[in-house]
């Protein structure tokens, strides 16, 4: 009887400790640590922010080093204007391409060698507002129609991904590239591809 009765009451503290343990690695906090925007960290094995600016600046070095994009800034005999256009995500992750493309647009903004036009949403919103601005703004402050600054080149991308694998191993190559395209006669002013992003992932083997 006594056995019974002291397993019982053993029993009761174990279970009482497991929920003890339970509602505290419930409530604790997150482990949070700061570090240097520049500092390279691979945790997943997928696109993350050291990727986008490995290839970014890559990408960026080749299309103002380009001698098609130099020429072209001579013939117009002013700074090209550049409307950059979508990041096809052609991989098999979910990749947020418009951190791509502005990142390429104001790096290429920042060097002094091309002005950009806007585009998207942004140039929607500010259609809508001027359209707004002739019904209920003053006729001398009203924003007038019509008088938009044209984009003398399009640059557009896209990011895909091969992937190659082997037990718990797997290879994942990111290829992005970009092209600058001339607005009016469609003809290609220049192109490239980064194929520097290329990740060995091990998985842990699964304990029977």
């Amino acid at each position: 009887m006594e056995k019974k009765k002291a397993m019982k009451r053993f029993m009761g503290l174990l279970i009482c400790g497991a929920f003890i343990m339970l509602i505290s690695g419930c409530s604790s906090n997150p482990k949070v640590s700061r570090v240097d925007a520049g500092t390279q960290t691979d945790l997943s094995g997928y696109w993350n922010d050291t990727d986008v600016r490995i290839v970014c600046d890559s990408l960026i070095k080749a299309c103002l080093d380009s001698p098609r994009v130099v020429q072209a800034t001579a013939q117009l005999g002013r700074l090209p204007r550049v409307l950059v256009g979508s990041f096809k995500n052609d991989s098999d992750e979910h990749i947020d391409t418009s951190i791509i493309a502005s990142t390429m647009e104001v790096a290429i903004f920042n060097s002094g060698k091309a002005d950009f036009v806007a585009g998207g949403d942004t140039r929607s919103e500010l259609r809508a507002e001027r359209q707004d601005q002739q019904g209920n703004a003053s006729e001398d402050s009203a924003a007038a129609l019509g008088n938009e600054t044209g984009a003398d080149f399009l640059l557009t991308g896209s990011v895909k991904t091969i992937i190659d694998g082997a037990g718990n191993t797997a290879t994942r190559t990111y290829f992005v590239s970009a092209e600058m395209t001339n607005i009016e006669t469609n003809s290609r002013l220049w192109m490239d591809q980064n194929s520097e992003i290329k990740k060995v992932i091990q998985r842990p083997k699964a304990k029977l």
